[in-house]
């Protein structure tokens, strides 16, 4: 689904050719900059992958986090699935995702966020393991 913003001459009434149009934004753009926005939080990291809803491999800290949104009008809902570092409070580092991720969004967007579901798909620490045997 797609949002259809008004510009601000379609607010007035305006239908002149000093009307700029409307604004389409669909929830494939919208999961692609949640999905950024996420990164800019400390700790946080990409989805393990999953086969059958078991994780496999590591999680893919590089990599972004998993996003799906759904637009419904002027409003967005977010399902994100990422991956946090050991040992970082898991609530407290969720509502911080939650809280970033639905105001930068609004600034990116002008969609305000209603929900934001998150699955976490796996602790990382913060250095790599090193191996033993080379």
């Amino acid at each position: 689904m797609t949002a259809t913003l008004p510009g601000p001459a379609a607010d007035a009434g305006s239908a002149d050719e000093d009307d700029p149009g409307t604004l389409t934004i669909s929830d494939s753009t919208v999961e692609r900059i949640a999905a950024r926005v996420v990164t800019e939080v400390d700790g946080v990291g990409g989805a393990a992958s999953r086969v059958l809803g078991v994780a496999v491999g590591g999680e893919d800290l590089d990599n972004t986090a998993k996003v799906t949104a759904k637009v419904d009008g002027d409003t967005a809902t977010l399902d994100v699935r990422l991956s946090l570092g050991y040992p970082l409070s898991v609530s407290r580092t969720t509502e911080n995702v939650r809280k970033h991720l639905m105001r930068r969004v609004e600034e990116f967007t002008g969609l305000a966020v209603s929900r934001v579901d998150i699955i976490v798909t796996a602790l990382h620490t913060a250095a790599p393991d090193a191996r033993r045997v080379q």
